[in-house]
């Protein structure tokens, strides 16, 4: 999951009032409950200590959320609705709410929809029609490729005068296939997508993806459903796109798992992966988090760990402080933590299910948070501890 949507809350000092509000009701009454709902959320931020104007632009985000989505999570502060995500899995109710120092973020990877960003693309013999799945909101156009459009059609003559028309028309075919391919690598980096789904004429797709970079084709899906005349049923392919978008969070969690356990347990000196909270607290502070994996349901994601304004401002301790270049350091959630130190950092972070005993726990970063390390620690030092390379 890229956490990159939440550059927004990382400057702003606290405390914070967050919010995750199920907006998925289709009932007649579904507006009442929800406004019902968004009322409960401020009152209980009030009970927690929030502040009359932060809990008023709270309740305004709430209660006027359409309900287009699962969700919606608002963080807000200082009397400013600073975010409002919306959720691809409705949370559970009554509106969970909190006021504390940091954006309560975790909630997030469990209900914010953590499929990577994935292209659509539509074609026929003419062009193509594109659309981004993002990792949140609805599917947005991004545009269009309008190739020739004569010659087109072939005809059903066979003198030779109609072969070469033939191959005219074909031509054209091939031209158009190079075009989409062309504008779909720009846009695949662009968009940062990492999944291309190809809908539409069955011949066009083929041609189109034998035309794109090899990286590109290896993460690309050809869909049977779906089409670029107005009208056509999206039903089927809108299945298609979420398994092939589940499959590949499901293979990335796998391959960063087994990096994970091979960083751990080094045949060498070099240490690549880091577990528990005191570990992943230096790596955090240090900038060296490169993939954050947090299991849903461990121990750790609750300890206690002190902060400051700026994300990489984490200690163990409030004695700590001189680490924190922060006077007054508060208290907060490690996983919150370490989630707003990852965004800030560009790190990924891989949402891992609570575990269910089915592996031994042999997987399992120790407390539900390891990581994968930008560059890696020697051994063991006297003394003990490690010692980063370099």
């Amino acid at each position: 999951m890229n956490l990159g949507f939440l550059t927004p809350l990382l400057h702003r000092p606290g405390p914070w009032a967050t919010v995750y509000l199920d907006t998925s009701a289709v009932a007649e009454d579904a507006a009442e409950v929800q406004e019902l709902q968004a009322r409960d959320a401020c009152d209980r931020l009030a009970e927690l200590g929030a502040d009359e104007a932060t809990c008023r632009a709270a309740y305004g985000a709430l209660a006027g959320a359409g309900r287009e989505d699962a969700g919606r999570a608002v963080f807000a502060t200082d009397g400013e609705v600073v975010l409002d995500v919306p959720l691809s899995t409705p949370p559970p109710s009554p509106p969970r709410a909190s006021w504390s120092v940091l954006p309560r973020l975790a909630p997030l990877l469990e209900y914010g929809g953590g499929d990577p960003a994935c292209l659509v693309a539509f074609v026929d013999r003419k062009g193509a029609d594109l659309e981004l799945r993002g990792t949140h909101g609805r599917p947005r156009p991004e545009g269009q490729v309008k190739g020739r459009d004569w010659p087109l059609h072939r005809t059903g003559r066979d003198d030779w005068h109609e072969r070469h028309f033939q191959l005219a028309v074909e031509n054209t075919w091939e031209e158009n296939a190079a075009l989409i391919a062309d504008r779909l690598t720009d846009e695949a980096a662009r968009t940062e997508a990492e999944l291309l789904v190809l809908a539409g004429d069955p011949r066009q797709r083929r041609a189109v993806c034998d035309r794109l970079p090899e990286e590109l084709r290896a993460a690309t899906v050809e869909s049977e459903h779906g089409g670029r005349a107005a009208g056509a049923s999206r039903e089927l392919l809108d299945s298609e796109v979420a398994r092939a978008r589940a499959e590949r969070v499901r293979a990335h969690a796998d391959e960063v798992l087994d990096r994970f356990m091979a960083g751990r347990s080094p045949a060498g000196e070099h240490i690549d992966a880091a577990e528990g909270v005191p570990a992943l607290v230096d790596a955090a502070r240090e900038h060296r988090i490169d993939e954050l994996l947090v299991r849903s349901g461990g121990t750790d994601l609750h300890h206690e760990v002190w902060v400051g304004h700026e994300p990489d401002q984490v200690a163990l301790r409030r004695s700590d402080s001189q680490y924190l270049g922060e006077p007054s350091p508060a208290a907060a959630r490690a996983d919150d933590a370490l989630l707003r130190s990852a965004a800030a950092t560009g790190a990924g972070v891989i949402a891992l299910p609570a575990d269910d005993g089915s592996d031994g726990g042999h997987r399992v970063p120790v407390g539900g948070l390891g990581a994968l390390l930008r560059w890696p620690y020697q051994g063991a030092v006297p003394g003990g501890g490690a010692r980063p390379d370099g």
